[in-house]
C-alpha cells in the first residue's frame, strides 16, 4: 500500500489551531514571508515562500497522490469548492455525506465506514504516490490503526496555549518516532520529518 504521512503547521506547544479555530495567522505566516511565488489551483491562493520552504512545499505536492481529511476540515473550507489547492483527490471521512455532495465536478470522495476504508480508498486513488492525512482526529485514528508511516511537522515558533493538538486521545502510548530524517530551515518555520516506529 502507499506510504501514509500526516503533516501540519504546529506550534511549539503542539497545536495545529488555537482556541476557537484561532492562531492560523501565526501558524501559516511562513506561507507568505518569502520571495518565491507558488501558485495553487485557486487563483486567490498564491503562496510567497522562502526558497527553502518552496522546495519543501513542491516536494510535498509532487509526491502526494491523495489526501484523507475529516468532516470538520471539509466544513471549514466548504470542500475547497470541489478542488483542493494541491489538485489531488480528497477522501472525506464522515458519519454522513453532506447534502449536495458528491458533485460531478469535484475530486472529493466520501467514506462513512472508518479510517481503514478511507485510507484504502486514498491509496487506490494515489497510485504510486503517497497519501497525506490531516492532523488532529484523522492523524490520531491513523496512528492508532497502525496505518501511519511518517509525521511531517512544520514547526512554528509560537505558543498557542490551547486548541487542537496534532495528536489527541491516543491510547497506545508512548509512540516512538525515528529521526528527524530530514530538517529544512525556513523563515519562521522548521520543516521536520519523522518515521513512526511500531513495536
Amino acid at each position: 500500500m502507499a506510504k501514509v504521512y500526516t503533516g501540519a503547521s504546529m506550534s511549539l506547544d503542539g497545536y495545529i489551531s488555537g482556541p476557537g479555530n484561532s492562531g492560523f495567522d501565526q501558524l501559516f505566516k511562513w506561507y507568505g514571508n518569502g520571495d518565491v511565488e507558488v501558485a495553487t489551483t485557486h487563483s486567490d491562493l498564491t503562496f510567497r515562500l522562502t526558497p527553502q520552504s518552496a522546495e519543501h512545499w513542491r516536494g510535498i505536492v509532487d509526491g502526494t497522490g491523495a489526501l484523507v481529511v475529516g468532516r470538520r476540515l471539509f466544513d471549514i473550507t466548504d470542500g475547497w469548492g470541489g478542488t483542493h489547492p494541491m489538485d489531488v483527490p480528497v477522501v472525506v471521512l464522515t458519519h454522513k455525506v453532506p447534502d449536495g455532495w458528491p458533485r460531478k465536478d469535484s475530486a472529493l470522495t466520501f467514506v462513512t465506514d472508518g479510517i481503514e476504508s478511507a485510507v484504502a480508498k486514498a491509496a487506490e486513488l494515489a497510485g504510486d504516490k503517497t497519501v497525506g492525512v490531516n492532523g488532529g482526529t484523522i492523524a490520531s485514528q491513523c496512528l492508532e490503526a497502525r496505518l501511519l508511516d511518517e509525521v511531517w511537522i512544520d514547526l512554528v515558533p509560537v505558543l498557542l496555549g490551547d486548541g487542537t493538538p496534532f495528536f489527541d486521545g491516543l491510547e497506545n502510548v508512548p509512540v516512538e518516532l525515528e529521526g528527524p530524517v530530514s530538517v529544512v530551515e525556513g523563515r519562521d518555520v522548521t520543516h521536520l520529518r519523522y518515521r513512526v516506529r511500531y513495536p
